[in-house]
């Protein structure tokens, strides 16, 4: 066996063409990897440098006030909101303390939070006063810890977003709702004052027939009770019987004497009538109260329709089916509104139909009381059947409708734990109210 070779030996041996094609390929791959590696390098500064533009083009946009410190609470980073809120350039406010610019309470609590940051990552949020140019201003601050891949701390982000002009945008912002609030009263408003002038129009026909028989009536009793005082006066004087005889056929006081019934019967049956259209209102003026009570929802809609109907002037004739009565429990007076908008929609739609015909059904199904109004006129659309309960929409011509009486009433039968649901019946149209028969938990 021959010795092993001394490393002067090796050198000694000549190299093979072999070995030189094993060095030049390791060269060769050393190379290749040395060029992966120049252009991975290349590559990952490109990002960096990316990112900082990022980061520098989000410091000069944001709006809301950032500044990013270090572990030890010193200002790395500013936005340059920061530097309009506090009138220092970005070179003066690097290297400086974070809690320089903050008030004194405010200051206290921004170290606490950046200490206890250190164990316990969650970001926090507050209020606090900045030192700004002008003097302390509220701003609502967000910190949040800066962690490295090993999940070290590096420091934090702070945001302040202005309260000012947060306070300033609520304000407005109800300022605004309040405004809606106030628009949207007016109209529900509008929308009864129509249904009021409606009503009127109708209560002063009504009223207008007994008075005059009333008044007609009193003119009659006036005449009739000169004549008697004739005849007393007479009486009084001592005239003679036959004197008297001829007085009494003279003053026709036999046939006055029973048209002095018949007027009285009239006054009272004109009286009588004109209380009957006060009872009515009465019942309908329950709108503004919230009492609930049992009452006929039969009688509460035909009081209702019988109204629209004398208001409108139309000659379309309400026909009433189903129940004699039904009791509910309710506000009477809100139902009675849902009734009169549907009706008044139904003679609204009724205009153009040769033979109109509108019909109010009331029946029961189980615990719930259904009512019905169903006329045959050219009905909604389709494409407009889903925003009916809408508030503002309406089919009818500007000025003739504020677009809320279904809202209204839909919102109404709601309250009542009902519903108020349509039904395309081709022709014409259906409105179905349905009401609980007694009160639910």
């Amino acid at each position: 066996m021959s010795p092993p070779l001394q490393p002067r030996d090796v050198a000694r041996q000549p190299f093979t063409e072999e070995a030189w094609t094993d060095v030049l390929t390791a060269f060769d791959t050393a190379y290749a990897e040395l060029v992966s590696h120049q252009q991975l390098l290349e590559e990952q500064n490109e990002e960096l440098h990316e990112f900082r533009r990022l980061l520098n083009s989000i410091l000069s946009s944001v709006s809301d006030l950032m500044m990013v410190v270090s572990r030890d609470g010193r200002i790395e980073k500013v936005s340059a909101s920061l530097e309009a809120a506090t009138g220092a350039k970005a070179q003066d406010l690097i290297g400086r303390a974070a809690l320089d610019l903050f008030e004194k309470t405010a200051s206290e609590r921004v170290r606490n939070e950046l200490d206890a940051m250190r164990f316990a990552r969650e970001p926090v949020r507050f209020e606090a006063d900045i030192l700004g140019k002008d003097g302390p201003q509220p701003y609502d601050l967000s910190i949040a810890a800066r962690i490295d891949d090993r999940g070290r701390m590096l420091g934090a982000v702070i945001i302040g977003r202005p309260l000012g002009e947060l306070r300033q945008a609520y304000s407005e912002l109800e300022a605004s709702h309040q405004s809606l609030i106030d628009a949207q009263t007016q109209l529900v408003r509008n929308e009864k004052l129509a249904s009021l002038g409606r009503l009127l129009a109708g209560v002063a026909h009504e009223l207008n027939n007994p008075i005059s028989f009333v008044y007609a009536n009193a003119h009659a009793l006036e005449k009739y009770i000169s004549r008697f005082e004739t005849y007393f006066e007479r009486v009084e004087g001592g005239a003679p019987r036959s004197e008297l005889i001829a007085l009494r056929h003279e003053l026709k006081l036999d046939r006055e004497l029973r048209n002095l019934r018949d007027a009285i019967d009239g006054a009272r049956d004109g009286a009588e009538r004109v209380r009957d259209i006060v009872a009515d209102l009465r019942r309908l003026s329950v709108a503004g109260s919230a009492s609930r009570e049992r009452f006929d929802i039969v009688e509460a809609a035909k009081v209702a329709a019988r109204w629209v109907v004398r208001g409108s002037k139309s000659n379309v004739d309400v026909t009433f089916e189903g129940e004699d009565n039904l009791k509910v429990l309710g506000n009477a007076g809100h139902v009675q509104q849902i009734v009169m908008n549907l009706v008044q929609n139904a003679i609204d739609a009724l205009k153009e139909v040769d033979e109109p015909s509108l019909v109010v059904r009331v029946k029961r199904e189980r615990a719930t009381a259904v009512l019905t109004v169903s006329d045959n006129g050219p009905g909604i659309p389709e494409d407009l059947a889903a925003a009916i309960f809408d508030p503002f929409f309406t089919t009818k011509a500007v000025g003739q409708g504020t677009g809320l009486g279904l809202s209204i009433s839909n919102k109404i039968a709601e309250e009542h734990g009902g519903r108020l649901t349509y039904e395309d019946l081709k022709p014409g149209t259906a409105f179905r109210l349905e009401l609980p028969l007694e009160e639910t938990p």
